[in-house]
């Protein structure tokens, strides 16, 4: 690249919302420029190779896939739908729930019939509970307009953000086994207590129970696919590109500057970094104090402890589902860190290369404090800056990976027994990788007590400076996917964009 241009949009990080900020401003004719500081571009869709196979990151199943939902829609404008190599889940039960003193396993049917019929089997005294939550979610759901890809944006009922899951579970059955159960994929979004909000629930588990889907071949290949297409569309990638410092003057962003002295100049400018993390890199008085000590005070999701497993050949079943275990219903206080660590665990299998019916790896899941691993702050260790953590920090994870094996192989032994090798990744690896404080998986925690507050903006006080990526709106391969289009949508006008987005799909059909 010649530091010399001038691009239309600089895009700092490649993360799923810098990848789809560059394929539909590309798409539209804007001149993209994407910079990585990794050697691997999409964030939490890297993968990476051991023992022969490729282990996921971070993108184990995706939701809203089937034709006509929002985030199918959203895929075949940009052009990768027909690419896409996906394996559908199990329809009799997607997500599987599991509690320790209990040996029945309650299951997440895909398509609102099933998920109603399956629970009801179970819960035949509470089939009328099951459809009002359905029906609630439903409802949550057609609130968002932009959820449902319509170009205006609106609230019926602003109340409704300050609702916390948990209360409106409760509020729906008194059977705590069923609220449990309801909840039990929480996982998905870190849900706390009285904290999570009822839409984020409502918005991220109805796109699964929609639809869900695996990447057969890993989910590297959605970075792969829109990469593909920025760069078909004239736009360009560069990794090794460490951005450290964001530089305004006269009140609008000029460069861009890397780690090595490089400039990048554009017109505007996207960051699919962590909102601190860009305003510790943005040098500017546009931007008042009071503005960045609060985003810089907003808390943060957990991290996770995950084990990428390669199991041994042709020995343990490929189930096409997933598992989330919890010690017991109490499931929404589970990411602490205490004697009984850990408390939950969800699995996901990866779908067998081969033909072959058995499983040839899987990941084990579940959520660490950063405070575990604080003693090793200081170091780095990525495929660029290869840092030794040094013996005690093996220790730990060897320690930590026993504690998590044990726990799994009193619900799965012939699961543990078949395991080949494993390969940890702790909040460590995710703040080096992901470039998160404290390793966050999901980021910014949305607060139902505090829900204006911590909902940030796409644009900022600087007219040509946007946000975008799982901090903003919300989380997830889908929520991403609607704060990617609401970034775009302050450059190419909301009508616009979800017109184009409509016109594909009609086109298609």
């Amino acid at each position: 690249m010649s530091t010399s241009d001038k691009y239309d949009v600089v895009i700092i990080g490649s993360g799923l919302g810098g990848l789809l900020c560059g394929a539909i401003l590309s798409k539209e004719g804007q001149r993209v420029c994407i910079l990585e500081k990794n050697e691997q571009i999409g964030g939490a869709l890297q993968t990476f190779r051991r023992d022969g196979l490729s282990l996921d990151t971070g993108i184990h199943y995706i939701g809203g896939l089937d034709k006509g939902q929002n985030l199918y829609q959203i895929f075949h404008y940009l052009g990768i739908t027909d690419r896409l190599e996906l394996t559908k889940l199990d329809e009799h039960g997607f997500d599987n729930i599991l509690f320790k003193d209990d040996t029945v396993v309650y299951p997440h049917g895909m398509g609102y019939e099933s998920f109603v019929t399956e629970l009801s089997a179970i819960f035949p005294d509470e089939k009328n509970n099951i459809e009002k939550y359905c029906s609630e979610i439903k409802k949550v759901c057609d609130t968002f307009a932009l959820y449902n890809l319509n170009a205006e944006e609106q609230y019926d009922d602003i109340n409704m953000l300050s609702l916390s899951a948990k209360a409106v579970i409760e509020s729906l059955t008194p059977n705590i086994k069923l609220q449990a159960v309801l909840a039990g994929s929480n996982m998905l979004y870190a849900g706390v207590g009285e904290k999570t909000p009822w839409y984020v629930h409502a918005l991220i588990i109805n796109s699964y129970i929609q639809s869900s889907y695996r990447c057969t071949k890993g989910g590297d290949q959605i970075a792969k696919l829109l990469a593909r297409e920025i760069k078909a569309n004239g736009g360009e990638i560069h990794t090794k590109m460490e951005i450290v410092r964001i530089q305004d003057e006269d009140g609008s962003i000029s460069y861009v500057e890397t780690k090595n002295g490089n400039k990048i100049y554009g017109e505007r400018f996207i960051s699919n970094v962590h909102p601190a993390v860009t305003l510790d890199m943005l040098a500017s008085e546009a931007i008042r104090p009071v503005y960045k000590n609060r985003i810089k005070g907003l808390a943060n999701s957990v991290s996770s402890f995950v084990l990428n497993v390669v199991m041994r050949p042709d020995q343990y079943k490929y189930q096409n589902r997933n598992y989330y275990y919890f010690d017991d219903t109490n499931v929404w206080e589970t990411t602490h860190t205490d004697e009984r660590w850990p408390r939950t665990y969800g699995i996901f299998e990866a779908v067998p290369h081969s033909e072959s019916e058995y499983v040839e790896s899987l990941s084990i899941m579940t959520y660490m404090e950063w405070d575990e691993v604080k003693e090793w702050q200081a170091t780095e260790n990525t495929s660029i800056y290869e840092t030794n953590r040094g013996d005690g920090y093996e220790d730990f994870k060897n320690s930590k990976a026993e504690k998590l094996l044990a726990k799994v192989a009193e619900k799965f032994p012939d699961l543990v027994k078949n395991i080949e090798s494993w390969y940890a990744a702790t909040p460590l690896t995710y703040r080096d990788y992901l470039h998160t404080p404290d390793g966050s998986i999901y980021g910014v925690a949305k607060d139902a007590q505090e829900p204006i507050k911590t909902m940030i903006s796409p644009n900022t006080k600087i007219p040509n400076l946007y946000m975008t990526g799982q901090n903003i709106k919300l989380h997830g391969v889908l929520g991403v996917a609607l704060t990617a289009l609401v970034t775009c949508s302050m450059i190419l006008g909301r009508d616009y964009l979800i017109n184009k987005i409509k016109e594909a799909n009609e086109t298609a059909a």
